[in-house]
């Protein structure tokens, strides 16, 4: 796995839960309103606008942690629909954003996000299994020639 590669897997582990839990409200209601509990909305806010992208300027992520196009084009969506929920919150309160009259486009963008970036890691995965799979294969049928031709060698010579 190259350096780039490594990095974006990073970002994403993080990245991707984030948007899951934005396009989950059940999971939101019991997770973000128990006071018990350590995550809440300002976790995902860190997530999205300040530690592993920028959902104002997501282009600027577009092969560090977003992969496509697309990606960016929802992330921006996102953001938007989330600073238009924040609007509505006057006191920052987690219950604020979720009862905001702009949290159902918040949730449906972040549905819409989350399938694309599951649906790219998983073509990403696949691919990587494929390429490595070639690499057995070769490392295989070239041990097999090596292996043929050293018998041969060795039945000339007797």
């Amino acid at each position: 796995m190259t350096e780039e590669s490594q990095l974006l897997a990073n970002f994403r582990v993080n990245l991707v839960p984030a948007v899951l839990a934005l396009a989950n409200p059940p999971w939101q209601q019991a997770v973000w309103l128990d006071p018990s509990t350590f995550e809440n909305l300002d976790h995902i806010f860190h997530v999205l606008f300040d530690d592993f992208c920028d959902a104002d300027q997501p282009e600027l992520y577009l092969g560090t942690s977003l992969r496509t196009e697309e990606e960016v084009e929802l992330m921006r969506q996102l953001g938007a629909a989330l600073n238009a929920a924040g609007s509505e919150a006057p006191d920052d309160t987690d219950d604020q954003y979720l009862q905001a009259t702009a949290w159902p486009r918040v949730v449906a963008v972040a549905g819409r996000l989350a399938q694309v970036m599951v649906s790219n890691d998983l073509s990403e995965l696949v691919a990587l299994h494929n390429t490595q799979s070639k690499r057995t294969a070769t490392a295989t049928r070239t041990g097999e020639h090596a292996s043929v031709a050293a018998l041969e060698g060795h039945q000339e010579e007797g």
